[in-house]
């Protein structure tokens, strides 16, 4: 497999990583806010976090030594 496509199926695989992360920390996040877990500061922790990987990306990789 070329450098170029084993870097596309890196990025697509943590694109994918980082929605699923944000997603499930939102999930989270509102069964503290229902009650249904013990809130200690989760809820907007977790929202944070969710924010904080959406705004990350991930497009940043490149081929060692290329850069």
């Amino acid at each position: 497999m070329s450098d170029a496509t084993q870097i596309a199926l890196a990025q697509q695989a943590l694109s994918r990583a980082t929605a699923t992360l944000a997603v499930q920390a939102e999930v989270l996040a509102d069964e503290f806010a229902r009650g249904n877990l013990a809130d200690y500061g989760g809820a907007d922790a977790l929202r944070l976090f969710a924010a904080v990987v959406r705004a990350g990306g991930g497009n940043d990789l490149q081929v060692m030594g290329s850069a």
